[in-house]
């Protein structure tokens, strides 16, 4: 029988340990007036309920779990403009405290239901008390639209299981396709934006810095 609390806390040490990094990106960039590419990060541990669903789902074995499961340990990097994507997977592919394993690229290639997102899966190396463990962990890049569509469409398929009534699965299609279009549109302004947060930055900063933020409200995701 599998120790779950033993089994998890290598998992819960490296996202806590990714969250404090990739937000030291994001400080750095900001402390060098430069915009960063990072908006704001959460992160979380599969609950052990979710983890024995997927199990099942596709026929996990638990001697497999940890190379089969590849998100029992998430983190989401948000961001403001697709082109950002491409800046943060630089950021982590130069990093030597950590190893992309895999890419999958749902932005360039999009899910049939118009989910959006890139997904990277590392390999990250935990340091416990009987030594070294390398553990495999998912980070999701997404925009602030791609996450909001992401959200409410992974909430439908918790209700519907999976089986969208039809007007549902068109309204979710069509949103999928506006909130792509926001992205296009706020991209070709991206200078301007970036000029105006630039006018109040002391008030930007301490909106996203401070007690309070984004950062500090993990949520459970796919």
């Amino acid at each position: 029988m599998l120790d779950w609390e033993d089994f998890l806390d290598p998992y819960i040490q490296a996202v806590g340990e990714l969250k404090i990094k990739l937000r030291g990106i994001r400080k750095q960039y900001r402390k060098q007036k430069r915009h960063s590419p990072i908006e704001f990060v959460t992160g979380r541990v599969k609950h052990v309920e979710s983890i024995k669903e997927k199990m099942l789902l596709r026929n996990i074995k638990e001697e497999n779990l940890a190379q089969d499961m590849q998100d029992i340990a998430g983190l989401r990097i948000m961001v403001q403009f697709v082109d950002d994507v491409d800046e943060v997977l630089e950021v982590l592919r130069r990093r030597k405290d950590m190893k992309i394993v895999q890419e999958r690229d749902y932005i360039r290639h999009k899910k049939a239901s118009g989910y959006r997102s890139y997904h990277v899966i590392i390999e990250y190396p935990v340091e416990t008390i009987r030594g070294n463990e390398v553990i495999l962990a998912e980070i999701q890049i997404r925009t602030l639209s791609m996450n909001f569509w992401a959200t409410i469409e992974h909430s439908l398929n918790y209700k519907y299981k999976g089986e969208f009534p039809q007007e549902i699965k068109e309204r979710l299609e069509t949103t999928a396709k506006i909130a792509y279009q926001l992205d296009e549109e706020m991209g070709k302004i991206r200078d301007d934006i970036q000029e105006a947060q630039a006018l109040f930055d002391p008030l930007y900063r301490k909106m996203n810095d401070g007690v309070g933020n984004s950062d500090d409200t993990d949520e459970e995701y796919r």
